[in-house]
């Protein structure tokens, strides 16, 4: 899935595969414990020999900060073109027993090369925050030092946990403020955002934005319907829906914004 959305991406804006010098894997969910997943794609993706590879993991946002990890290295000179490819395959670490989570998640890949700009479009603001007391609400436990064969664990410490009313009250009391900070770091109002493409969490979450946040349905792209909650996958995907859709133009202002397990909140205003 990886490799086919960043083929497609390179074919689509006709770029050279041998001219991408850093491939980041901005997934969630990783193909195994070592190496990381970015290894995994390099393998069979036909990148120039020797070519730069790491992994960027913050969960459901872990495009956001992939984004503001390669802004970074692309003003350094470091790299000259990135490729950012968030792939998950939620379907994995399902748990079918527990309706409450098994019924919002879906598979899928989308990838974006980024360069430096002239100046004229880039990132106007990011913003990310974590607020770990919530840290057990959302979690896989297994796959790490914690619970393995030898520390100990049970089957279902492989799937999937949500306690999703407790993260949706936690969420719900944190975005307000969060979204005027990031409003503010950005130097703009929300009425001045184009286009918001949010993390598709769940349909209770992007009512949440609509009504609470007074984000209207014509400014957000609302994905879930026909892609579900693809984790990391998620805001790229919908970054791609507003592509295609005509949604992401020259001068218009975008923010994607998210929240995440940890819990994370991540946001970014994108000039076109």
């Amino acid at each position: 899935l990886a490799v086919a959305a960043l083929q497609d991406a390179l074919a689509r804006c006709n770029i050279d595969a041998q001219s991408i010098d850093l491939l980041i894997s901005a997934s969630a969910i990783s193909v195994q414990a070592l190496p990381c997943t970015a290894a995994h794609i390099l393998k069979i993706a036909g990148l120039a020999p020797g070519t730069a590879g790491f992994d960027i993991n913050s969960s459901c946002v872990s495009f956001i900060s992939a984004m503001q990890v390669a802004a970074g290295l692309l003003n350094t000179g470091t790299y000259k073109r990135i490729a950012i490819i968030s792939a998950d395959l939620a379907s994995r670490g399902i748990d079918w027993d527990h309706e409450e989570s098994s019924l919002i998640f879906g598979d899928g890949a989308a990838c974006a090369i980024v360069e430096r700009g002239e100046g004229t479009s880039g990132i106007l603001a990011s913003l990310v925050e974590t607020y770990p007391e919530g840290s057990e609400l959302c979690e896989i436990r297994a796959g790490g030092t914690r619970r393995n064969p030898r520390a100990g664990m049970t089957g279902s410490d492989f799937l999937f946990h949500m306690q999703g009313k407790q993260l949706f009250r936690q969420a719900s009391a944190l975005i307000e403020d969060y979204l005027a900070r990031l409003l503010a770091a950005s130097g703009l109002t929300l009425a001045q955002i184009a286009t918001v493409v949010p993390h598709q969490a769940s349909h209770l979450s992007l009512e949440h934005m609509r009504k609470r946040l007074h984000v209207s349905s014509e400014v957000l792209v609302d994905i879930y319907r026909y892609h579900g909650n693809q984790v990391a996958a998620s805001i790229p995907t919908a970054l791609h829906a507003a592509v295609t859709d005509g949604r992401f133009n020259p001068g218009k202002p975008v923010m994607l914004i998210g929240t995440a397990a940890g819990l994370s909140l991540a946001g970014m205003v994108l000039l076109p």
